[in-house]
């Protein structure tokens, strides 16, 4: 069973930054694709950005170049490194690991973009 836990969420102002953290049990980085979701009150969870086994990258539209994914395999951890927010990132955000017919996800963490 893998477990993940997020951190890193918070209250920031419109234009700021935040890193999120998922630690994840055991050495799954390499071998799951990693991805970071987010879901806001009244819309369904969607994908934020995602990094394959192989190391390739993706992310949705909307992130346009302000967010960045990353892992670091030694230490279990995936990452998400948000750059100039707005109100409409604000959200639940969750970590999720996929491999073949296992699907996990953390509990999330709010991320809330307001003055």
């Amino acid at each position: 069973q893998v477990q993940l836990v997020e951190s890193g969420g918070g209250l920031v102002q419109p234009g700021g930054s935040l890193r999120l953290s998922c630690a994840a049990s055991g050495s799954i980085l390499s071998t799951y694709a990693m991805g970071w979701y987010r879901q806001a009150p009244g819309k369904q969870r969607e994908l934020v950005a995602v990094i394959r086994r192989g190391g390739s990258k993706a992310y949705a539209t909307f992130v346009k170049g302000r967010f960045t994914i990353s892992r670091d395999n030694a230490n279990n951890t995936l990452y998400l490194q948000m750059n100039s927010l707005n109100p409409e990132d604000t959200a639940v955000y969750y970590c999720n690991a996929q491999k073949m017919n296992n699907n996990y996800w953390g509990q999330g963490t709010q991320v809330t973009v307001s003055l």
